[in-house]
């Protein structure tokens, strides 16, 4: 059976999903890199100075227009078809949890709902002291203080040297465990918790999928089923075949 073909009979038969996603479905829709965005005044600093806990204890203002910089750069893009493609792969299974670790929020404007955001989302922000979430104006104080404690606030994404939400990570965990197929979409760190993912389904009897141009990842070689492309290209193919009512 073809590659396609099998996918496509995998997601069928799905119940319980999980998809996870990265890079690979943001540089489809024009969003760059943390390394490719390092341009112009920005080529001038390092990873340390700008996504580091301790680059916002020096320096809070440099972080947050480092990050303000890559929140106007995401509003410019649109979500790509695999984004919206995957919108309807979540309409069509009945138990189903979408993983990102991208940070541009584009999964949620596209229509995605059950999502885990592991980076979290340039779009949001929180405060220092209590967590609390944040509104801010473009005028003012770098960074904004928070309207409840008066604490700085800091974008709420991941910073270097720290680690993914426990409850979110429990919560992935807990569904990898429990779903009937895990689809990898795009390119990925094989980063732990996300490189323990295949192993753990595997376990649990779960198919192992994967949609990305390299055959030589952990998580194609772990593959079940691995189709050797970008996820813009099959993805809408792939769910139009999952969502089609059989002699239409």
């Amino acid at each position: 059976m073809h590659a396609l073909d099998a996918l496509i009979t995998q997601l069928k038969t799905a119940q319980k999903l999980v998809v996870v996603t990265g890079g690979g479905m943001s540089a489809e829709s024009g969003v760059a890199s943390f390394r490719q965005a390092m341009i112009g005044p920005w080529a001038a600093y390092d990873v340390r100075d700008l996504a580091t806990p301790q680059a916002y204890a020096r320096n809070p203002k440099l972080v947050w227009q480092w990050y303000n910089f890559r929140r106007t750069q995401t509003q410019t893009a649109d979500p790509s078809v695999g984004h919206h493609a995957l919108v309807d792969l979540e309409q069509h299974i009945p138990t189903f949890l979408l993983v990102s670790l991208a940070i541009d929020g584009l999964h949620w404007r596209a229509g995605s709902r059950d999502i885990l955001e592991f980076n979290g989302s340039v779009h949001r922000t929180r405060c220092v002291e209590s967590g609390h979430p944040g509104d801010w104006e473009e005028e003012g104080d770098i960074p904004p203080r928070c309207q409840r404690c008066g604490s700085p606030l800091r974008p709420d994404v991941v910073l270097l040297g720290e680690g993914f939400a426990r409850q979110d990570v429990r919560r992935a965990q807990t569904a990898v465990e429990t779903c009937d197929a895990i689809l990898f979409v795009g390119e990925l760190s094989a980063a732990d918790p996300i490189a323990q993912f295949p192993f753990i389904a595997k376990r649990s009897g779960a198919r192992v999928l994967t949609i990305n141009t390299d055959p030589a990842s952990i998580f194609s070689v772990m593959a079940d089923v691995h189709i050797n492309e970008t996820p813009g290209n099959v993805l809408p193919t792939i769910v139009a075949g999952v969502t089609r009512v059989e002699g239409s």
